[in-house]
């Protein structure tokens, strides 16, 4: 039985040159299975230099649920979560990455258990379960499942994958967080925060599946990332 008071869903979109795919992506978010959800996107460009922004805007002028903002500098994508995260005005959010790695029709997942009134986030795990994963980047999986092991280590979560993109929040759980990550060490951070929340958030996870693109398809994390996101972990966990 879902509970009623959760009448709306906030989908943010942070946009940095996904012009190949912005359009497919919001199509997909629009015709996923969103429990009747009243669905409100929020498209963040992050001065991209292809024309994300003009296929943004082309797609807000014919639906009246999608939201555009725009960063005159590019920021990262991070910053463009804080300011989906400010405008959005849904009782739940979700984070949808604008490339197609991620399948909106997996929202019911995350959803549900906070629908059933059973978590307060949800975070959809690439790690678990069964679902269909493209075999890509051995490396890169090393590097997700050392960040979460670390995470966890200083969180005393036992998530499986903290890393990624489907995380979905209670909006007075999000809003309530001060976030200061402008790229990627915002999932870090993010986790970090949650749980030094009062009252703690009930943080639950769920499996999906996932299409990694590789780095000639458009990939943006590097090395560096990873070794920001270690930082971040030490950072927020210990001394923030």
């Amino acid at each position: 039985m879902f509970h009623m008071e959760f009448k709306k869903l906030t989908v943010v979109i942070p946009c940095f040159n996904e012009a190949s795919t912005l359009r497919e992506i919001v199509g997909r978010v629009l015709l996923a299975d969103t429990c009747d959800l009243i669905t409100e996107v929020v498209i963040i460009d992050d001065a991209s230099t292809d024309n994300s922004h003009e296929i943004a805007m082309d797609l807000a002028n014919n639906d009246s649920r999608i939201n555009v903002l725009q960063h005159e500098k590019n920021q990262g994508k991070g910053a463009a979560l804080r300011n989906g995260f400010k405008s959005g005005t849904g009782d739940i959010f979700i984070i949808q990455d604008a490339d197609l790695e991620y399948d909106p029709n997996e929202f019911v997942k995350l959803l549900r258990p906070i629908l059933d009134g059973s978590a307060d986030v949800v975070y959809g795990s690439r790690f678990r379960g069964s679902e269909t994963t493209r075999v890509i980047y051995f490396w890169h999986s090393v590097g997700n499942k050392f960040l979460t092991l670390l995470s966890n280590m200083f969180s005393n979560l036992n998530l499986s994958d903290m890393e990624t993109c489907y995380k979905a929040f209670r909006r007075d759980i999000i809003q309530s967080i001060p976030l200061n990550e402008s790229r990627f060490g915002f999932e870090p951070e993010v986790t970090a925060k949650l749980v030094k929340l009062s009252p703690k958030p009930r943080v639950y996870e769920v499996g999906i599946s996932y299409r990694g693109r590789t780095y000639s398809d458009g990939k943006k994390v590097g090395w560096r990332d990873g070794v920001h996101a270690l930082i971040c972990i030490i950072r927020y966990n210990l001394f923030s």
